[in-house]
């Protein structure tokens, strides 16, 4: 299997701090405003959300493959609610989905939509946080 590597630096106080993640070819700064309020930057909650939306849109392109078909597009957002419970938590995650595919009936997309749901990958990880799926053939 492949090992991934990313990172996080903080300097500082948590309210007056900064910081900068890594992974791959992003490197984004990252501060209290940015993750508790409305300010600059980005923040551990965003990269969960492009991780699981990356995550289910090539899960679910793979299912399709599996049934011999062949997705124009796999469009997935993400999005993920960091709520309180004894501290902060991800409380939920939802995932909507467009997917443009020919030859497949609503009904059996629906039943590949939630098995990426329950199959993917960050999906797993995530178990016992409520996500939910609302996706969309041909749309």
């Amino acid at each position: 299997m492949t090992t991934r590597t990313a990172s996080a630096l903080w300097n500082g106080t948590l309210k007056e701090g900064k910081g900068t993640m890594k992974y791959g070819a992003f490197e984004g700064p990252y501060t209290f405003a940015s993750r508790f309020e409305t300010g600059e930057g980005t923040n551990p909650e965003e990269l969960v959300g492009a991780a699981h939306a990356g995550c289910y849109s090539m899960f679910l392109s793979a299912l399709l493959s599996k049934e011999g078909l062949t997705p124009d597009s796999v469009e997935t957002t993400a999005s993920v609610e960091l709520g309180q419970d004894d501290g902060p938590k991800i409380t939920s995650i939802k995932l909507v989905c467009k997917a443009k595919v020919s030859g497949i009936e609503n009904d059996a997309f629906q039943k590949l939509v939630v098995a990426a749901k329950e199959k993917c990958p960050i999906s797993r990880l995530y178990a016992g946080t409520d996500i939910s799926v609302e996706a969309t053939l041909n749309g």
